[in-house]
């Protein structure tokens, strides 16, 4: 069993930064993919980027990409979401999710799932 705890979320500026940090419970972290999702009022769940189990292999959303940074750091069991020059049309509520591969989070699919962090970002 694994439990997600996320946070860091808040309101940011357009044009800001801002760090989400998703720990998660138990010794098994390093063996499970990790990945952010959100997902805006009224729309569906996206996903975001994803990381494989040793950090050496990341996925991103074409939307976020070059501005977005998943990182995770298994001594702490904890993975981040950078995230440089959020737009308006990001906010959201963002959610981790741990995998067995970073492929099955790339088609949405999860063992387990965090509350979620209300990301804000005003233009």
């Amino acid at each position: 069993q694994v439990q997600l705890v996320e946070s860091g979320g808040g309101l940011v500026q357009a044009g800001g930064s801002l760090r989400l940090s998703c720990a998660a419970s138990g010794r098994t972290f390093s063996s499970y993919a990790m990945g952010w999702f959100r997902q805006a009022q009224g729309k569906e769940r996206e996903f975001v980027a994803a990381i494989n189990e040793s950090g050496g292999g990341t996925s991103y959303a074409d939307s976020v990409k070059g501005r977005v940074t998943i990182s995770r750091d298994n001594a702490k069991n904890t993975v981040y979401l950078q995230m440089n020059s959020p737009k308006a049309e990001e906010t959201a509520v963002y959610s981790c999710a741990a995998a067995g591969s970073r492929w099955d989070l790339l088609w949405g699919k999860y063992d387990y799932w965090g509350q979620g962090t209300q990301v804000t970002v005003s233009s």
